[in-house]
């Protein structure tokens, strides 16, 4: 599998990546990915009572890791909780299916109370010459209509809600508006669509606090065409079948600082759909 972290924005975004996963996938394993949508608040992730990641900064993305399918508990602590009874999220119990392929979201709910969301990410296979767009509302903030070149693509998407797009492969100059107008309230920016490729956009943060952003999630090798093969899993140990690559674009007045924290998870440890707290 292909991890990479890239940046792209209005500011300037600086971006490390301490990976730690699973050396090898196990048959059957789900992938899992993790957003921390929840500005100005670093966290520590709990799974199963054992500290999965330490100092969780807000805008960053870890993973895909392989983890056997079965039920967990998530928890969310403030940073360098000594173990996680006093949880800011959760403690919620998760499922993660055989072959799943999830991205486990903390964010705010529409009126700014902190929550987690998972949602599973579409991995079949693309029809040749198209691409997939995902749009995932995790932000305190009213409904949205995506716009593409000044257009409502997609309309009045609530939190925490996602619609997606089969569509050619291009770029899209993206900009997300309040339901019902086209005075953009993030971007806009240049989300690429490609070939045999599901990209997902997340918009996180709070309108009123006016630190909205945007991360982008993209999963590799869907193609429907001979030579590709339309990946149900990625991780450590599929090299080629299925690669993902995330990415924070900012859009606030402050510039970011993305650093992708170490994940030390054991095989034991998984998330499933994180429902508000």
């Amino acid at each position: 599998m292909r991890t990479s972290i890239f940046a792209s924005g209005a500011v300037a975004v600086a971006a490390a990546l301490a990976f730690a996963g699973p050396a090898q996938a196990a048959e059957g394993d789900a992938q899992l990915s993790v957003l921390h949508g929840v500005p100005g608040l670093t966290v520590d992730v709990w799974v199963n009572g054992e500290r999965t990641l330490d100092d969780f900064t807000p805008g960053t993305l870890a993973g895909p890791l392989a983890l056997p399918a079965g039920n967990y508990a998530l928890a969310i602590t403030a940073s360098d909780a000594a173990d996680a009874s006093a949880a800011v999220i959760g403690p919620v119990n998760v499922t993660l299916a055989a072959n799943g392929n999830y991205t486990a979201v903390a964010d705010l709910d529409g009126a700014g109370k902190p929550t987690a969301n998972l949602f599973t990410n579409d991995v079949s296979a693309i029809a040749a010459g198209k691409g997939k767009l995902t749009v995932r509302h995790a932000a305190a903030a009213p409904a949205v209509d995506v716009l593409a070149a000044g257009s409502a693509v997609i309309s009045n998407l609530v939190n925490p809600n996602e619609q997606m797009l089969t569509l050619d492969p291009g770029t899209i100059p993206a900009a997300v508006a309040a339901a019902g107008t086209t005075q953009p309230v993030i971007g806009p920016a240049d989300v690429t669509v490609a070939e045999g490729t599901h990209t997902i956009v997340y918009a996180w943060g709070s309108l009123a606090d006016k630190n909205l952003q945007l991360a982008v999630q993209t999963i590799e090798g869907l193609h429907s065409a001979p030579g590709a093969v339309p990946g149900g899993r990625s991780g450590a140990a599929d090299e080629g079948v299925t690669g993902q690559a995330m990415a924070v674009a900012g859009f606030g007045a402050a510039g970011i600082a993305l650093v992708l924290g170490a994940v030390a998870a054991s095989r034991t440890a998984a998330l499933r759909k994180a429902g508000r707290k």
